[in-house]
Order: structure tokens, then sequence, then C-alpha cells
């Protein structure tokens, strides 16, 4: 299923979209009371229906019997919405935790300016986090301030965490994959290094680097979670990034060094990961990095990714 938060009067309400319709979204909610299950409360947002899941394909099932019959009942036309009617938010507003990976594409590494790890060396994940405040939906301004001019993008496929673990084990990762979102990891290479004067401190480069990806709104997400059933193989898919409609990141995820057990096993011995925690996969070659990969006012960012859909921003320079 392809899940969404819109707008809705003064709130959000959950909508899907019917299978094989791009252009049409049903609300949960009516979808939900259709099943006529004495016992079933339908969630009214997006974290209660991950927690709910505890059964996804019996329920999935059940779901999409009911989602395709409103899609197909005029008497219920009121139920079925136009997407192009509609502003989709961000479908996870405020997840508990946004946990991304730096350098698992070999290609981005080289294209930083690092030294490759070889196949054969042991090497460890490097992760970091974003606050929920740079979170951002589909169609929102991404703002950076006058002075910040080497803002770059990057695209990534992101885990949407479903059922809680903690040491969970490779073999058994998939089971707490809820689903799949887009995520752009939007980042300021050089925060601070333009500060006259300054004494130089140890560290200084690895935390100016950390900070810039901490920005409000430097987190679009969205629009859509495809839920893991629809996705045979998430390490098979292409993703793409233009800038006022050039194309300036093109790979596939099957290139990450880390693939997704082994980054659910890693975290999950850090970290309990909980229902609604995003995990950012790392970006591709053609991240936004030096040269004319710095970012504008009224720039228009679209990334796709095959399978999930495409989530755009506009660039917008503010205070």
């Amino acid at each position: 299923m392809k899940i969404a938060v819109f707008k809705h009067n003064d709130g959000q309400r959950i909508g899907i979209a019917p299978k094989h319709s791009d252009n049409v979204i049903v609300d949960y909610v009516a979808a939900s009371e259709l099943l006529k299950q004495s016992d079933y409360d339908a969630p009214r947002d997006m974290i209660s229906l991950i927690q709910s899941a505890s059964e996804p394909i019996r329920q999935y099932a059940q779901l999409e019997q009911a989602i395709t019959r409103i899609a197909n009942d005029p008497s219920l036309a009121e139920t079925r919405l136009d997407i192009a009617d509609l502003k989709l938010e961000a479908p996870l507003s405020h997840p508990g935790k946004i946990i991304c990976l730096a350098g698992n594409y070999r290609d981005h590494i080289v294209e930083s300016g690092y030294a490759v790890p070889q196949e054969s060396a042991i090497i460890t994940q490097q992760l970091f986090l974003k606050p929920a405040s740079a979170i951002i939906g589909d169609g929102d301004d991404i703002v950076i301030s006058g002075h910040n001019d080497t803002v770059g993008w990057e695209t990534e496929l992101a885990v949407v965490i479903g059922k809680r673990g903690r040491n969970i084990q490779a073999e058994s990762a998939y089971d707490h994959v809820f689903g799949y979102t887009i995520l752009n990891d939007v980042s300021e290479r050089r925060l601070n290094s333009r500060v006259e004067n300054r004494s130089k401190r140890e560290m200084d480069g690895f935390f100016d680097w950390l900070a810039g990806k901490w920005f409000d709104g430097f987190a679009p997400s969205g629009p859509w979670i495809v839920t893991a059933d629809e996705i045979d193989d998430p390490h098979n898919l292409e993703i793409k990034l233009t800038v006022n409609g050039r194309i300036r990141q093109q790979g596939n995820t099957r290139d990450m060094i880390f693939r997704i057990p082994e980054q659910l096993a890693y975290i999950s011995s850090i970290m309990t990961l909980e229902s609604g925690d995003l995990i950012s996969t790392g970006t591709p070659v053609g991240a936004g990095v030096g040269g004319d990969s710095s970012l504008h006012d009224g720039d228009e960012l679209v990334c796709e990714i095959e399978g999930i859909g495409k989530l755009r921003n506009k660039v917008r320079c503010g205070n």
C-alpha cells in the first residue's frame, strides 16, 4: 500500500492510494469502518497505524479490500479525494529518531574526496542523527539563510521501522520494517568555516559537517510510505534527483556498502528502534558536493525513488 498524510479541514488525515491509481486517495478511517470489526478502532495518526500493524499481512489484505470497494462504489464518491486537490504532508512529522548513514555508497565516498575502503577491509557503519525539527513535507520550502551558500542535497531511501526491537538479528531484520519512504538529507557543507579570526580546534571540521545537517527543514521526506510488502527488493531501486529539471543525482540502492539488515542489526545494538523511527540509508553518487552543486533561492528539487514516488521542494532564502 501507498500511505500518505493529508490536510483535512483544521487537522490531518491518513490516506491510502488504491492500487493502479495515481490520482486518487482514499480516507483511511472511512476504509477501516467498512471492515466492520467491533474490536478495531482505526488509528488517527501514522505512528498509531504503524504500531497497530502487528499482523500486517492480514490487516493489509482486509484494508485493501475496503479501499477497492470505496474506489469503485459510486455511492461512496465523497470518500474518494483527488490528490491534486490535497496538500500531502510529511508522513512522519515527528519521528522519534532519524538515523542516517554516512559514506554508504562507494562512488559518493570518492566524490566527497575520501579514500574508498578495500572490499576485504573490516569497517564499521558511520551514523549520525537529525532532529525531528528538520522534517518537512512534499511541497514545503527548504529555507536557507543568505550566507548559506554551500547547501547541498542527498536523495536517500529511508526505512520506516514497524516493530520495536533491540539487538535485532540481521536474519530477522525485515520483520521490523513497516515500509519505505524518500528522505533528502539536505546539508550545509561549510558551516562556520568562513568565520573570521576563528581559533581552530581539533575536530572543528567534523562538528561543522555534523551541525550542518541539523537546520530546520533539512530533512524533506515523503510524500508516501510504501509498505514493505510492495517492495520486492529494496536493494534494486533506482534513485534520481533533478534540480530545475536537470538530472544531478542518479544511482541504485544495489550499490550500498551496508545493506538494510546489517544496518538494523548494528543500530539496534546501540539503541532501541521504535515504531516510526526513520533510518536513512545513505546517498549515491551525485550528491550536492562542491562545484556548482550548491542550492540557491528558487531552485526546484525533485527526488525520485523507483516504486515509491517523487518528493518535490523549492528552495527559499529566509532567516
